[in-house]
């Protein structure tokens, strides 16, 4: 597959509006779950995985309560955990973003609501719009026994509550381990903000995040 930093994406507006559409919902999405053995306090770490990082972390990172996001690989090996490598679909990695938050002041089941609501499509199948391969599936890493529970109730709940025309496709596995990308991934939707790429697929993104949860945003430039 042609490395997407050597490349202008040109999808049509349509196909724009259907990667978009779940978050059209999102004012009146489900609320998740809860676990009485979620902590209420000290730092804690989500690994999701929903097509390019690149707008993952650029969701994530204007939550409120959320302190660092990290573009990253999960699912494989140490040794595979190289853009180039994973790109090519075959190493079990799933791009992933490493999200750091207080749930003091965001919960865990809160982040998983932005996951489904507005930062992919959990119904495309090894694929995020213009992005095709393992590398972009859906993807719940969790990390202990309340993560995995809250996980797997919210996605009954959207099940049954029928929210999507197509069926939920993500997977919830144990987190192994998470490997940051390399450095020019870090930040590239903030440090690139006129990226075609990002300007078609990840930018409304965040315009859907301000109009639908302006409670959950913190300031940010874009």
């Amino acid at each position: 597959m042609t490395n997407r930093t050597q490349r202008v994406v040109l999808i049509s507006a349509a196909a724009a509006f259907l990667l978009l559409a779940p978050s059209l919902f999102a004012a009146g999405f489900p609320n998740p779950p809860t676990d009485p053995s979620a902590p209420k306090t000290g730092f804690q770490t989500a690994v999701l995985a929903g097509g390019c990082f690149w707008g993952m972390e650029g969701v994530f990172e204007r939550l409120k309560g959320v302190s660092q996001v990290v573009s990253g690989y999960s699912g494989g090996d140490a040794k595979t955990a190289h853009y180039e490598i994973v790109s090519m679909g075959n190493t079990g990695h799933a791009e992933s973003v490493q999200i750091t938050f207080d749930p003091s002041k965001i919960s865990y089941g809160t982040i998983l609501k932005v996951y489904f609501s507005i930062a992919h499509d959990p119904t495309q199948l090894n694929y995020q719009g213009p992005d095709e391969g393992t590398q972009y599936r859906s993807a719940i890493f969790y990390a202990n026994a309340w993560q995995k529970s809250i996980a797997e109730k919210y996605i009954d709940l959207l099940t049954k509550a029928r929210v999507y025309s197509d069926p939920i496709v993500t997977e919830v596995v144990p987190l192994k381990a998470f490997y940051p990308a390399e450095e020019y991934h870090q930040h590239f939707l903030d440090n690139n903000p006129d990226y075609p790429y990002i300007v078609m697929w990840d930018i409304p993104k965040i315009a859907n995040l301000k109009k639908t949860y302006p409670d959950l945003v913190g300031q940010s430039n874009l």
